[in-house]
């Protein structure tokens, strides 16, 4: 009776053993999930609040890439959000999140590179901090999102029918797939990198023999040599500008010597900007371009909100 009871007991705690074994399941395996999960929809979100300042700072006057920009925004957040919030146990619905969230940091690469190579709805992107945080930030998203999209589901209990694809996907399927999209983001980086390279930064807007006029919606303002509208910042003064940084990628100052064209009424003179050339300005005003500006006779840059203060078109009578 004695040997009886001691052998039920062993065998009650080996199964005991067993069962909490199987359900607590490889531990590196779920801390490895779990760190892809947060750093993917980190990166998700890194990229989003990177789109949402350039939209907010100069991208939503032009046409189609602001709409495109914002639409980017809520695209990312809400990526991000699925991502963190659906749990690895729903493997079908955790990996085509991870899936999606991969291929929209792609995708919004690839929009980059074609916006500075050839450009994207009539807009050409210039070479900007912001554009090659927010492309190192999307390979990266890409990588972390495809790798928790291959990662080995939880493991199905015994009373569950076996998992199918792409719950369950097979380990020579996963390398492959692994594999690829290790190159993909290999590539990904050349590219960017190729593209930032061959980038062009923002010219300066004319130089001071170059000055004209030209008339938008009945009003006669100021022009660079090739037609595009001239502006001036509010909180500017007569004698510094209060652009700098990601704003003077923007809104590009107008460099050169202080010499007025013919038929211009105001007066032309520069200021010394910090670390750079001499800036234009127009009767006392600090003069600039607009990077949303893609064709003479433009002005979107009038009236914008951007950067802390007003932009306004230079009137020649101003």
């Amino acid at each position: 009776m004695t040997r009886r009871d001691t052998m039920t007991r062993r065998a009650t705690i080996t199964a005991a053993a067993r069962a909490a074994r199987d359900h607590a399941g490889p531990p590196a395996r779920g801390w490895r999930t779990a760190t892809l999960r947060v750093a993917g929809a980190g990166l998700l979100i890194a990229t989003g609040a990177i789109h949402l300042d350039l939209y907010l700072t100069g991208y939503r006057s032009i046409p189609a890439i602001g709409w495109l920009f914002l639409l980017q925004v809520i695209a990312a957040f809400g990526l991000a959000l699925a991502v963190l919030a659906i749990p690895g146990r729903l493997a079908v619905a955790s990996r085509l999140a991870a899936a999606a969230g991969a291929g929209f940091a792609l995708a919004t690469l690839g929009g980059y590179l074609l916006s500075v190579w050839i450009g994207l709805f009539g807009f050409t992107e210039v070479r900007t901090t912001a554009g090659i945080a927010a492309g190192v930030v999307e390979v990266a998203a890409f990588a972390v999102l495809a790798a928790l999209a291959l990662a080995p589901a939880p493991a199905a209990g015994p009373a569950k029918a076996p998992a199918r694809f792409p719950a369950q996907i097979a380990p020579a399927t996963a390398r492959a797939a692994g594999a690829t999209a290790a190159g993909l983001a290999l590539v990904a980086l050349v590219l960017l990198g190729t593209a930032v390279a061959g980038a062009g930064a923002p010219a300066p807007a004319a130089t001071g023999t170059g000055l004209k006029t030209t008339t938008i919606g009945g009003t006669t303002v100021l022009a660079n040599a090739k037609g595009f509208t001239l502006y001036w910042f509010a909180p500017d003064t007569p004698a510094a500008s209060k652009c700098y940084g990601s704003c003077a990628q923007y809104w590009p100052p107008a460099t050169g010597p202080a010499a007025a064209g013919p038929g211009l009424p105001g007066r032309v003179a520069t200021i010394k900007r910090t670390g750079g050339p001499a800036q234009l300005t127009y009767n006392g005003h600090p003069l600039y371009t607009y990077i949303g500006d893609t064709a003479p006779g433009q002005a979107k840059g009038n009236n914008l909100n951007l950067y802390g203060g007003l932009w306004h078109e230079m009137r020649a009578s101003q």
